[in-house]
């Protein structure tokens, strides 16, 4: 299957590492114009570049906004106001005793992980569907469904974003504008990486200890690995594709059989 996003814009949050940098990479490598964002000025000029290393040729927009908040997503729409596809990957997580997550933590993880990407899709969704194409994805969680005691705010907010997603798809019916969410296993990341060497034995090498974690404290894994950042980017790719056209309103799994249910 070749895909061509050539002539379409898209925005990837959160972008300057992990999962946003590796779905930026798989956009730009299908021709897309992608805005890459972050809250930092040089650490969004280092993502451009080792991107544009990675994929020669390809057009890169700096979008420096912490769209967490009100004035950050406006910043980023006024940066690069034709977004054509959507991905809104922007996300904390942490680990917390459930009796110990303070009011204010609760509202953080609200903030970030839900309500910065409604405020984006208002803002984009009605050029979207004025045009009659448009892409809007939500990085969900399996924790959106398998919730972690030890992580309730962050399931809490990734479990919302499949409701706003749904709703959002109802609002776009008919148009050409589809919206999904993108449900993300156990990934390979920077931070995912010391998470698993707080758990298991720092003397493992690398393949080993995730291997360990992925045994002793993610069982229900079909994969029984943590998942790559471009493999959730090779969904992610697809469903902004026009290969993708008839897929809306779904919660697609990319989590390695991790959760336990035959329904996608």
């Amino acid at each position: 299957m070749r895909i061509d996003l050539t002539g379409r814009t898209a925005l990837v949050t959160g972008s300057t590492q992990g999962i946003g940098a590796a779905i930026a990479t798989g956009l730009a490598r299908s021709g897309a114009r992608v805005g890459v964002n972050g809250r930092s000025e040089d650490r969004v000029a280092e993502a451009v570049a080792r991107l544009g290393r990675d994929v020669p040729g390809a057009e890169l927009v700096p979008v420096v906004a912490d769209v967490a908040g009100e004035e950050g997503a406006r910043r980023a729409v006024e940066q690069l106001p034709d977004v054509d596809i959507l991905v809104n990957n922007l996300g904390i997580f942490g680990a917390a005793a459930p009796l110990d997550i303070t009011d204010a933590e609760w509202r953080r993880y609200f903030e970030v992980n839900v309500l910065a990407g409604i405020r984006l899709t208002r803002a984009c969704l009605p050029r979207m569907t004025e045009q009659g194409w448009g892409r809007v994805q939500f990085i969900a969680s399996d924790s959106a469904i398998v919730v972690p005691a030890e992580m309730i705010h962050y399931g809490m907010s990734k479990t919302a974003l499949l409701s706003v997603s749904r709703g959002f798809a109802k609002h776009a019916a008919g148009t050409g504008v589809t919206v999904n969410s993108v449900l993300a296993g156990p990934t390979h990341t920077g931070g995912v990486e010391d998470f698993v060497y707080e758990l298991v034995s720092r003397d493992l090498p690398w393949d080993e200890a995730q291997r360990a974690f992925m045994r002793e404290h993610r069982p229900q894994s079909l994969l029984q690995r943590l998942i790559e950042p471009e493999e959730i980017a090779n969904m992610v790719v697809y469903l902004a594709s026009d290969q993708a056209s008839a897929t809306t309103g779904g919660a697609l799994r990319v989590d390695g059989g991790y959760v336990d249910s035959i329904i996608p």
